[in-house]
């Protein structure tokens, strides 16, 4: 960058730096900053969820003697959950620190580092949590493409195979290119029984304007979903509505996908990393929804001076799983590609 004045202000005016960074890489990552808020501890070698898998089928009626059966009835099993880890590092030469760390500083170096590298870390995270869990040797947590799956491309949930337990499939219909109120209500009534509902659609900003452009022009009114009830873990996510539930676009989702989810069966179940402390901070970056990746699962190793290098370096850690407890209770419209 050419300099715009000349020697007279350059040797007498110093150079303002803003007390800030402004981030202009990382977008909207709305599934994960909503489940990890709202995340819950893990405790024990592994997470078993006891399902009910079929009806007891030997009530009767009957008249004066009839015999009844006594057969006991054998129908929970339980879905078995493991813990996965991410990790993204943290390095820092010494000599640069020693310069960073004078009076004149504008930024703290290190605690800069570790917001940046958390923050990317999570955008990350935000793309696996809508991805089937085999990434890098099936290591990777969960996401949605297994959480919300009829068992044709995941065959398997929890370790109970869904060709053998029905129930653990979700509803996945073929879009076939147009996406419609009809298809979307047909969505929304093959996961629905009484009560039990979807709470929340995620969706791509493609599909997201799609929708907008089904409703007539009163209807599509723009709200935060931070105000629209049942929405927590998160604020400041534009949403639309259907039937009263937010339909939230997240630039992580899978494209051409209609996620239509009821979060009170889905979960994020958070682990600790061993002898790490928790991560805390506020954020010195501006300009995106991070704010700070604060929540349950992400863990800090601490800074480590290597013994051969004039160095630091450090660990940030992210453990646990995400889970679904009820996977029928979910579904999704693939392959949407317009109106």
């Amino acid at each position: 960058m050419s300099e715009l004045y000349g020697q007279r202000v350059q040797t007498t005016v110093q150079t303002k730096y803003l007390p800030f960074v402004v981030d202009t890489i990382l977008n909207s990552n709305v599934l994960l900053q909503r489940v990890v808020r709202a995340g819950k501890k893990w405790s024990g070698r592994t997470l078993r969820v006891p399902i009910k898998v079929s009806k007891n089928v030997t009530g009767q009626s009957f008249r004066g003697f009839d015999t009844f059966s006594v057969a006991a009835t054998d129908n929970r099993q339980y879905m078995e959950f493991t813990p996965s880890f991410y990790q993204i590092p943290c390095a820092l030469p010494g000599d640069e620190l020693s310069v960073a760390d004078t009076e004149d500083k504008v930024l703290d170096l290190m605690k800069l580092t570790i917001q940046s590298d958390t923050e990317d870390m999570a955008d990350d995270l935000g793309t696996i949590f809508y991805a089937d869990g085999t990434g890098n040797g099936s290591k990777d947590p969960l996401g949605l493409a297994a959480l919300v799956d009829d068992g044709n491309s995941v065959a398997s949930i929890g370790g109970l195979a869904r060709g053998t337990y029905a129930t653990l499939a979700s509803t996945v219909t073929a879009s076939g290119g147009a996406v419609t109120l009809a298809k979307i209500d047909t969505l929304w009534a093959a996961v629905t029984s009484g009560a039990q509902k979807p709470t929340a659609f995620y969706t791509t900003e493609s599909i997201f304007n799609l929708y907008g452009q089904l409703l007539r022009p009163q209807e599509r009114i723009m709200k935060e979903a931070s105000s629209m009830k049942g929405m927590t873990g998160g604020t400041g996510f534009t949403a639309l509505e259907y039937n009263a539930k937010p339909i939230l676009m997240d630039e992580k989702c899978t494209s051409g996908a209609l996620v239509a989810v009821n979060e009170n069966f889905i979960d994020w179940y958070a682990l600790p990393f061993f002898n790490a402390k928790p991560v805390a901070y506020k954020s010195q970056i501006q300009g995106n929804d991070y704010e700070a990746p604060i929540g349950l699962g992400f863990s800090w190793s601490d800074w480590i001076i290597p013994a051969n290098a004039g160095a630091v370096v450090g660990h940030i850690y992210f453990g646990g799983q995400f889970i679904t407890t009820n996977p029928k209770r979910h579904g999704k419209l693939t392959g949407v590609t317009g109106i």
